[in-house]
């Protein structure tokens, strides 16, 4: 068979490679036209042929040689996009060549002898001749970018050939004008070419290839100034690239028109293979690369951060700006902002789809890109955050995210999911319209472990944030202010909580106003004071819809009073404390009624999703409703509890001992013995004093009497 034939010489070759000592004559054509000119390989048969440990081999034994099939390869890669790749041999010479290269990047990438390698000049190599004229010979990372950016845009191999000439010349590939190759329709075209399963693979190896050449700043150290850009990618995104424009917009057209549900019809893709995705996947990635715009790098950054300057402002600016995040900043058409929003939309949604008809439709992986993609356009360009926000298909983007956070919130490699789905949420709550939107029926049913509850999507969110917040693992903790400020930014315009939510938001409340937990780090009570403000807006401004909250208030009115009347003596401080230190173990807690135990006795556990069941307290039973009590006009508590409650030392009823997981959650980062920081009776006074709890305090006054009057008359 040719290809076991190929296959073989090619390892042939690579051996040769690997056990010569000597240095191989970069001329030397026969043995180095092995590797790319006969073989047929696939990407998968080079990664198996080419072992890394023979790679590392030929770079510490014989660097020359591994040197020289670098230049060797992109040179093969600058002949083809020169050529403009008209026979069926040079496409085989180009995608072996990228093959090839993708394998071997990131052993040259990974020894810090070879960083600079890519970025000088090869003998020889020059435009006019053999001597290192800066003005004549390019980096050899320069001559592979732009060789890929033409190759993307090669007539008959990775775009349709417009054939209004049979002219096979060298001068056409030039003269070709890309940006009547978009691949894709969409932003700023609107043409779409005839889907070519050939063209797809090929545009996919080359992305692949271009993404390995991004990926070097991932074997640096950190840099201390932390502003250094990576040089790959800005050179390809600046004004040296012809092709930046028209790549821009293939990439984010191929992305936002993808459709993975089989045209509609379900099951479709059991019967035809898509071979669009990965191509999609690819296209998302190297966008989201190319966008990573460090604007402190900038010279002049403008006072939003936004890069509007041009080249021809500044005598020597730091490097060419970035066009790709230019061009994108400078989409305005609402049909445009329309497509990309649909598109983005209606991928994110895809996994929620599946649970209609199971494994109907193509489940897509890369939500994780699509959201990453997403921040971008909202954060490069405020035109399109403006239209998101005022569309009703802003929507279709916030159940998706619920959906992700909640899935993910116990598995902790997934945390950077958590974190880009709530900086997107945060951004959104910023602006009235989201906070208008949120009061919208929630009537699709996504299939998703948390309570059933009949309400808005004002209430999916609130039960999604308390389910992340008592039942997700401690790297989330950062996150905690976060989402109770998306909950503050939209509490004024909520005109109706579910009973559900408003009980899950006591439920916080309860759990973070324990004293222990209040005592135990420096920043913990503002979780408190956002509670309290997210239930004074809406209490002030939508008090009229609004009963179950107030009902869930005054069902747990002991909480505002135990806040109320917060202990500030230095003794009973200790004391607090001393209760969170005498904890048991963790899971002794749990050995006795292990069958039994209530949701949330048990910590979280590492990294796997969805095994997390964890909740602060346990929730009070109705008969509290009636418990005896006056508030005075200060807000404080005048009777005692009644009898009926037990309560632990410090006053606290014991039902809100919080769950074991918490207490092992929430140690203040010196979690030593002495501990650096300790509570002091000022550090308290200073800001109970400003817990904002007169208008609960007043709507008790008034309600709870009436109440109770209710309930004594039933």
């Amino acid at each position: 068979m040719g290809s076991a034939d190929s296959k073989l010489n090619f390892r042939k070759a690579v051996i040769q490679l690997t056990t010569k000592t000597q240095p191989v004559e970069a001329t030397d054509d026969a043995f180095w036209d092995q590797f790319w000119a006969d073989t047929a390989t696939s990407v998968q048969d080079v990664f198996a042929l080419v072992p890394a440990a023979e790679i590392r081999a030929v770079r510490e034994e014989s660097p020359s040689n591994l040197a020289t099939l670098c230049y060797k390869a992109v040179e093969k890669l600058v002949q083809g996009a020169e050529s403009g790749c008209h026979s069926e041999k040079e496409k085989q010479i180009v995608l072996n060549c990228s093959r090839l290269l993708t394998r071997v990047l990131p052993y040259i990438f990974e020894d810090p002898d070879w960083r600079g390698f890519f970025w000088s000049t090869v003998p020889g190599a020059g435009r006019g001749g053999g001597e290192d004229d800066d003005e004549n010979a390019r980096p050899l990372a320069e001559s592979l970018l732009l060789a890929i950016a033409d190759l993307l845009f090669c007539p008959d191999f990775t775009v349709q050939s417009h054939r209004r000439s049979t002219v096979d010349s060298a001068e056409d590939v030039h003269s070709l004008d890309s940006c009547e190759y978009i691949w894709e329709a969409g932003v700023g075209f609107a043409h779409s070419p005839q889907p070519n399963y050939i063209h797809d693979m090929n545009r996919m190896e080359l992305l692949k290839l271009l993404l390995t050449c991004f990926s070097e700043a991932m074997y640096l150290p950190p840099a201390p100034d932390s502003g250094s850009t990576n040089p790959w990618v800005q050179f390809f995104c600046s004004t040296e690239n012809r092709h930046a424009l028209p790549l821009f917009t293939s990439l984010l057209n191929t992305v936002c028109a993808y459709d993975p549900v089989g045209y509609g019809i379900p099951y479709n893709h059991l019967l035809f293979s898509d071979y669009r995705e990965p191509l999609v996947e690819e296209a998302a990635q190297v966008l989201i690369v190319t966008l990573d715009h460090d604007s402190a790098t900038s010279t002049s950054p403008t006072v939003d951060g936004t890069t509007t300057g041009t080249a021809m402002d500044d005598a020597d600016p730091p490097g060419p700006e970035n066009l790709f995040v230019n061009y994108l900043s400078r989409i305005h058409r609402e049909e445009d902002f329309q497509f990309v929003l649909k598109g983005i939309a209606r991928l994110l949604s895809n996994p929620l789809l599946q649970t209609y008809l199971p494994n109907s439709t193509k489940k897509i992986q890369f939500h994780q890109e699509l959201l990453v993609l997403f921040w971008k356009l909202c954060d490069f360009n405020k035109k399109f955050l403006f239209f998101v926000l005022k569309s009703s298909d802003v929507l279709d983007i916030l159940v998706p995210i619920l959906y992700f956070l909640n899935d993910a919130r116990a598995d902790q490699s997934r945390v950077g999911l958590m974190h880009i789905g709530v900086f997107i949420l945060l951004l959104l709550s910023g602006e009235r319209n989201f906070g208008v939107r949120l009061n919208k029926p929630y009537s699709v049913r996504v299939p998703m472990d948390i309570p059933v509850f009949t309400g808005t999507h004002a209430d999916l969110l609130i039960v999604v944030f308390h389910k992340i917040i008592t039942s997700g693992h401690q790297r989330l903790q950062p996150l905690f202010d976060c989402l109770l400020t998306i909950v503050v930014n939209v509490s004024p315009y909520l005109k109706s909580l579910s009973m559900v939510a408003a009980n899950k938001l006591l439920h916080l409340l309860e759990a973070f106003s324990t004293t222990w937990f209040l005592f135990s780090a420096a920043q913990n009570h503002h979780l408190v004071f956002f509670l309290l403000e997210v239930f004074n807006n809406i209490i002030q401004y939508q008090f009229d819809g609004n009963s179950n909250l107030v009902y869930a208030i005054i069902r747990k009115r002991s909480v505002f009073h135990q806040l109320a009347n917060l202990p500030t003596d230095p003794p009973a401080i200790h004391k607090a404390l001393q209760r969170r230190r005498r904890a048991p173990e963790p899971l002794s807690r749990t050995g006795s009624q292990e069958g039994a135990s209530m949701e949330g006795s048990r910590p979280a556990a590492p990294a796997e999703p969805g095994t997390l069941k964890t909740s602060l307290v346990a929730t009070p039973g109705i008969d509290k409703l009636t418990e005896k009590s006056q508030v005075s006009e200060d807000g404080t508590l005048r009777s005692l509890e009644s009898a009926s409650q037990p309560s632990s030392a410090d006053g606290s009823p014991a039902a809100e001992e919080p769950s074991q997981a918490w207490r092992e959650q929430r140690r203040p980062s010196s979690s030593s013995a002495s501990g650096q920081w300790s509570p002091t009776s000022e550090w308290v006074l200073s800001w109970k004093s400003k817990l904002p709890l007169q208008t609960i305090m007043r709507l008790l006054q008034v309600l709870v009497p009436q109440v109770e009057k209710i309930c004594i008359d039933k």
